[in-house]
């Protein structure tokens, strides 16, 4: 477990998958052919103290979707990259560009086309329903499922394992409770 936690430590960089990972891997399709993804407000809250805390996040995702640009804004990633087939090469770009070492990097995938990814940085993450070969590559495995808090579950074990969980949650915290009279 404590090499976990000093891999968990070095993190200055996150790279996430998308279906499976930041959704539960389900895609909906309307009549008119428009996409719907269903997001977990605890994994963007868990993104923005990561940030918070002056860690990177990007996303590196296999397919394009327009609320994926959307949902990045919003949580004010800057480093989006759909469309990829490559997902490794993608990130020794991101890397490169960041200039930040492999051991440095966490990368959060569920399936085979991440391992490319997972195998690559010092944190290779995944969820309970990735299959065994993911799984048996990664560093880790969450505890919870995608879509519904894995990202917010390691969000969390980084900024504990940096020390910085309790400042980037005092603002919550130590918000004195409203008295009604």
């Amino acid at each position: 477990m404590m090499e976990i936690v000093e891999r968990l430590a070095r993190i200055k960089l996150l790279c996430l998958d998308v279906d499976g990972v930041l959704t539960d891997g389900r895609i909906h399709i309307d009549d008119n052919g428009v996409e719907t993804k269903t997001f977990d407000v605890t994994d963007g809250l868990g993104i923005s103290l990561l940030r918070r805390a002056g860690v990177t996040v990007a996303i590196i995702t296999g397919r394009t979707s327009e609320v994926v640009k959307l949902r990045a804004k919003e949580l004010g990633i800057k480093h989006l990259s759909q469309g990829v087939r490559d997902k490794g090469k993608v990130l020794e770009e991101l890397a490169d560009e960041l200039g930040i070492s492999s051991d440095a990097i966490a990368f959060m995938g569920d399936d085979l086309v991440d391992l490319p990814a997972i195998t690559r940085v010092g944190l290779g993450v995944t969820v309970p329903a990735a299959p065994e070969d993911v799984k048996l590559r990664s560093h880790l495995v969450t505890g919870k499922p995608g879509g519904r808090g894995a990202v917010r579950e390691l969000c969390e074990a980084i900024l504990k394992a940096k020390g910085e969980w309790e400042r980037v949650t005092e603002p919550f915290i130590n918000t004195p409770p409203l008295v009604i009279e």
